[in-house]
This record gives structure tokens, sequence and C-alpha cells, in this order.
């Protein structure tokens, strides 16, 4: 049963990883305006990614723990 949890929060984590990498990079446009760069940031969307990138951290040490404890036995 370890073994399944393990591996459904490693999978969680790379879920999480990938939302929280295209989230940062999609809360900042920028647009070139007659020479000019305007950028824009959202920094709720911003925020909401770092969140996500942790939460995907923790998934993933949760997950290997609980692989590794598989195999100690």
């Amino acid at each position: 049963m370890k073994k399944v949890i393990g591996i459904l929060l490693i999978v969680a984590a790379i879920v999480l990883g990938y939302l929280g990498i295209t989230g940062v990079s999609q809360s900042e446009k920028s647009v070139d305006l007659l020479g000019l760069e305007i950028t824009a940031q959202d920094s709720n969307a911003k925020q909401t990614a770092y969140i996500e990138l942790v939460l995907g951290v923790v998934a993933l040490v949760g997950g290997v723990y609980l692989l590794g404890q598989d195999k100690k036995r």
C-alpha cells in the first residue's frame, strides 16, 4: 500500500511541478510598443505557481521516502 501511495505522490509532484513552472512563465507578459518594452506581471498567479512548486517538492520527497521505506525491509 505504501508503494502505491509513494508512486501517486511522485506523479502528483510531476504534475504540480509542471503546473508551477508553466504558471511562473505565463504570469508575465510583455509588449514591444514603438521601441519600448512594456511588461505586466500577475503577482497572484506567480504566488500560486510558487506554492504549486513547493507542494510538488514536498510530494516528491514524501513519495521517495515511502518508496525507500519498502526497500529497507
